[in-house]
C-alpha cells in the first residue's frame, strides 16, 4: 500500500479538513487500490468510482469555503451487501435479491455521509449472512490476502479484506454470531461488535423481525486500528426513530481496570497458537496497568447452546424450504440444512419462550461477574484461521465450526460489546485475533483495554 490508503481515517479526515490532502487524492489512492487488488480478492461486489470521485471533490470544495465537512471527512468506508445504500441493490449476498435497490439509505450509512465519509463500495457476504465464510452464488467467494488456502471468515468477510488491503479505510458490517469479529480476526484488523442498540439496525416498517435478529444482531465498523473504531462509534451511535431497539447509552461510570482472561473456553480444546495470542495479549495490559486475573465465564456453555438453537429456529423459519420465492445458494442451502439438523431447534413455543426466559438468569449471572471483572479476554475462534467451506461437509463439520466460535455466540446471545483486535500471528505467519468483550453499553472500556494491546503486542 501507499502511504494514503495505508493512513487511519482519523489521520486522512485531519489532512483533508485541514487542508493539506484533498479527498480526491484519498479517493483515488483507494481507487488504484480496488483496481490492482479486488479483480483477485473478491472483496467489494459494487464499486463506486464516479460518485466517489463526485463526493471527493464535494468536500475539497466545502473545505477551500471554510467549512468543516465533518470528523471523516474524505475517508473512504465500504459498506456490506445487507445494509441499505441507494447507489446499488441490497443483495444479502443472493440472487433473489440481486434487483433490490432500496429506497432510502440505513441510519448508519447516513450517519457516516453526514460525518463526510465516502462510499467507496459494496463488501461481499455470504446468503444472509448465514455462513461463517465468505462465499454466495451471486458474486462468489472473497479470498484471504494472506493465504488463498485459508478462509476468511464471515459473513462481513469482503469489507474486511477490503479494510484490510487499502481499499477502504472503514467498513460497515454486521454481527449476528461473530460475522465482525471473525473477518477482522483473519486478516489481522479491528472490529467492534457493539452493545445491543448502541447503533442503529435496519429500519423497521411493516415487516416483521425475528426475534434473534431484534437481540444477537449488530452494525458496527471495521477499521485497521482500534482508535478508529473509537471515532466510527462516535459517529454511527444513538437512538433511530425507525429502529426500536436502538437507544441512547450514558458514558459509564468509572470501572475498575481489571480483565478476566479465558485462553480456553469451557476446557474444550484450543490450538496452541491461539492460546500464545491471548497470553501476548494478557501481558500487554498487564504492561498497561490492568490488573489480569484467570475467570471461567458463567454458564457459557448454555448460552452458546441457546443461541444456536435459537437462531436455527429463526432461521428456519424465515429462510427454510418453501419460505422464500427461490432458493438459497448451493453452499447456504448445505449449511442451513447441516445446522439445523445438528442444533436440534425448538419445536414447541413453551420451549422457545423458556429458552428466551433462561437468557435472562445468564445475563444476570455474567453481569455480577462484569461488576468485578468488567473485561473479559479471549480467543475469537479456539483454532487457527481454517480452509474454505470449514462449516460444510455434514453435521459434524456444523458441530465443530460452533464449538471453536463458543466464546463468539456467547457474546451475540447476550448483546455485549466486544472488540476483535491482532494479537500476533500463528505459525505459518497468518494473523491472530483476540476479543475483549466489555459490559453492556460499556463499548469505551472494551476499546480502552483493546488499544492497549494493539499498542502493547
Amino acid at each position: 500500500m501507499t502511504e494514503i490508503e495505508g493512513m487511519p481515517a482519523r489521520a486522512l479526515a485531519t489532512e483533508v479538513r485541514a487542508g493539506r490532502l484533498p479527498a480526491r487524492d484519498v479517493v483515488d489512492a483507494h481507487l488504484r487500490r480496488i483496481e490492482a487488488s479486488n479483480p483477485r480478492l473478491n472483496a467489494l461486489t459494487v464499486i463506486f468510482a464516479d460518485r466517489a470521485r463526485a463526493l471527493a471533490d464535494a468536500v475539497d470544495r466545502a473545505v477551500a469555503g471554510g467549512e468543516d465537512p465533518g470528523p471523516l471527512a474524505g475517508v473512504p468506508f465500504s459498506v456490506k451487501e445487507s445494509i441499505d445504500l441507494t447507489w446499488s441493490a441490497t443483495t444479502q449476498g443472493w440472487r433473489g435479491l440481486a434487483d433490490a435497490v432500496p429506497a432510502a439509505d440505513a441510519t448508519v450509512v447516513r450517519r457516516m455521509r453526514e460525518a463526510g465519509a465516502i462510499p467507496i463500495g459494496r463488501g461481499n457476504m455470504p446468503d444472509f449472512g448465514m455462513r461463517w465464510d465468505t462465499d454466495n452464488d451471486l458474486f462468489g467467494r472473497t479470498l484471504n490476502p494472506f493465504a488463498a488456502d485459508r478462509s476468511v471468515y464471515g459473513s462481513s468477510g469482503g469489507d474486511a479484506v477490503a479494510v484490510a488491503t487499502g481499499m477502504a479505510a472503514l467498513a460497515l458490517g454486521n454481527d449476528f454470531g461473530g460475522s465482525i469479529r471473525l473477518p477482522t480476526s483473519a486478516v489481522g484488523i479491528a472490529g467492534l461488535r457493539p452493545s445491543a442498540g448502541r447503533v442503529p439496525r435496519a429500519a423497521v416498517r411493516d415487516v416483521p423481525v425475528a426475534l434473534t435478529l431484534q437481540h444477537f444482531s449488530v452494525n458496527g465498523p471495521l477499521a485497521r486500528t482500534v482508535d478508529d473504531l473509537a471515532l466510527a462509534l462516535s459517529v454511527l451511535e444513538g437512538v433511530d426513530a425507525s429502529d426500536p431497539v436502538s437507544v441512547a447509552v450514558r458514558a459509564m461510570d468509572a470501572a475498575p481496570r481489571r480483565v478476566g482472561v479465558v485462553r480456553d473456553p469451557l476446557g474444550w480444546g484450543v490450538d496452541d497458537d491461539i492460546r500464545n495470542g491471548v497470553d501476548r495479549a494478557a501481558a500487554a495490559l498487564a504492561t498497561a496497568g490492568w490488573e489480569v486475573v484467570e475467570v471461567e465465564p458463567p454458564l457459557l456453555e448454555e448460552a452458546a447452546i441457546l443461541w444456536r438453537r435459537l437462531a436455527c429456529t429463526d432461521m428456519l423459519l424465515t429462510l427454510g424450504p418453501g419460505r422464500l420465492p427461490e432458493p438459497l445458494g448451493r453452499s447456504a442451502t448445505a449449511f442451513l440444512r447441516d445446522s439445523t439438523a445438528a442444533a436440534r431447534p425448538f419445536e414447541t413455543a413453551a420451549e422457545y419462550a423458556s429458552a428466551w426466559a433462561r437468557r435472562a438468569v445468564i445475563a444476570a449471572a455474567w453481569r455480577r461477574l462484569q461488576t468485578d471483572v468488567p473485561v473479559i479476554l479471549g480467543p475469537v475462534s479456539t483454532r487457527r484461521t481454517p480452509e474454505p467451506d470449514f462449516d460444510l461437509g455434514g453435521e459434524d463439520a456444523a458441530d465443530a465450526a460452533w464449538r471453536d466460535l463458543r466464546l463468539v455466540v456467547a457474546v451475540n446471545f447476550l448483546g455485549l460489546p466486544a472488540v476483535a483486535v491482532p494479537a500476533g500471528t500463528d505459525r505459518g505467519g497468518l494473523p491472530v485475533g483476540v476479543q475483549l468483550i466489555g459490559p453492556l453499553h460499556g463499548d469505551e472500556l472494551a476499546l480502552v483495554a483493546a488499544g492497549a494491546v494493539e499498542a502493547g503486542v
